[in-house]
């Protein structure tokens, strides 16, 4: 197109943003747009992960208050290091490492914006040219996309939802050559519900180091478990294989809006610094953006003042939710749960399309779902495992439960005579 003088424009948009977007979001959103605006009954959206609308996931008073004092201190309205300010990042290391045999200091703490900006840290720190990263499938898709954009070839190993969604091994290694840089570990899982046991984090620490790779946990779930298995930080095997962890406030908190995460070298044997990976992620951090300042400056007071009375009611109400979803998806015929939720906010259960009479897959299945009940759960396709189903529990249990009649009764309705 010539711009009236004769000449071309010469800019253009980058196609392949939209092949490498963010689908998560892309595709609920389409979920949204596709209900019936004629139907009165409110949206229940199973398909999110972010509790914090339901007054029941309020985060607690001292994380308010300490926004509040630090705001109003008038004291944090300038720039902060780039790395994070030295007080939160003592903060997070001390909290981080509650469950180590080591202990972690602020320098081995960086501060993002959110745990989404630590992923692109991450993916940009090892995208040397021919490199390749191992991703779990299912997993999160933002680490394709940001793998993707920056030419970063992802492998996929799969989860095995018949032993608890554990990571394939034999697939890792049969994945893995000299150019893999890393494998990425979702727990407790997104969007399994799983939670892995100390016995088989330290086999993928074995793994890992016998390839010469680094494990990068993706945590952000951390310490949301609610039946038998505690939750173990990847870390904990700092000393077999070098561990970047990353999390964020987001979900233990219930304040996803507030942007606050990090990324954390547990690494005792000083792999990563002698690797200058440690000095590549300070350099991104340079010229990325910051956490807000005065959120940064209320961490210290939320971590250290947080009464455990608050965390126990969310595993609570996370817990009967989880064991309300469970039981009624055993009575929809379309459906199965392979493995009853653990930890996180979601469960992956497998859609029986050739039980239905006019739905050929997840997709189909979720957008007439929208369009008939007001109900938004996101498919398994987005996730990479066609015909499942990602499905939330972290709302409040009685809309949960209304949800889940609402999908029972659009089973049954699409079910073949």
């Amino acid at each position: 197109m010539e711009n009236g003088n004769g000449k071309k424009w010469g800019f253009r948009a980058d196609n392949d943003i939209d092949s490498a977007g963010i689908t998560i979001r892309g595709i609920l959103n389409d979920l949204m747009n596709s209900r019936n605006q004629e139907d009165e009954r409110p949206t229940i959206p199973l398909g999110h992960g972010d509790p914090s609308a339901f007054p029941c996931f309020r985060t607690s008073q001292i994380a308010e208050d300490a926004i509040v004092d630090s705001l109003r201190s008038a004291k944090f309205n300038g720039y902060s290091p780039t790395v994070g300010m030295l007080p939160a990042r003592r903060s997070i290391a001390d909290y981080l490492s509650r469950g180590l045999p080591y202990k972690l200091s602020p320098d081995d703490v960086f501060l993002t914006v959110g745990c989404t900006q630590a992923i692109e840290i991450a993916m940009m720190v090892f995208a040397r040219s021919g490199a390749n990263i191992l991703l779990p499938r299912p997993g999160f898709p933002y680490y394709e996309a940001c793998a993707g954009f920056r030419n970063l070839e992802y492998r996929h190993f799969d989860l095995l939802p018949d032993k608890g969604w554990e990571v394939d091994l034999e697939a890792v290694e049969a994945l893995a050559d000299e150019n893999t840089v890393g494998m990425v570990i979702i727990n407790p899982g997104n969007p399994c519900g799983s939670v892995y046991t100390y016995e088989h984090l330290k086999k993928i620490a074995g793994t890992a180091k016998k390839l010469g790779i680094l494990v990068i946990a993706d945590e952000v779930y951390g310490h949301l478990t609610f039946a038998s298995k505690p939750f173990v930080p990847m870390g904990v095997f700092g000393s077999i294989v070098p561990v970047l962890t990353l999390g964020s406030m987001s979900k233990r908190w219930i304040v996803p809006g507030w942007r606050l995460g990090w990324l954390a070298t547990s690494d005792p044997n000083g792999i990563l610094k002698e690797t200058k990976v440690v000095e590549s992620i300070i350099s991104c951090i340079n010229i990325s953006g910051d956490p807000v300042t005065f959120i940064q400056a209320a961490i210290p007071q939320i971590i250290e003042k947080t009464a455990d009375d608050f965390f126990n009611k969310v595993i609570s109400i996370l817990r009967e939710s989880a064991e309300i979803m469970y039981d009624q998806l055993k009575d929809i015929d379309c459906v199965t749960c392979p493995h009853k939720p653990e930890g996180s906010m979601f469960v992956m259960v497998k859609l029986n399309s050739t039980l239905m009479e006019d739905i050929n897959d997840d997709m189909e299945f979720c957008f007439k779902l929208a369009t008939e009940e007001s109900l938004i759960i996101l498919p398994g396709t987005v996730l990479g495992m066609k015909n499942w189903l990602r499905i939330t529990f972290a709302i409040d249990p009685t809309s949960l439960q209304h949800g889940l009649l609402r999908l029972k009764a659009f089973c049954l309705r699409h079910a073949k005579k």
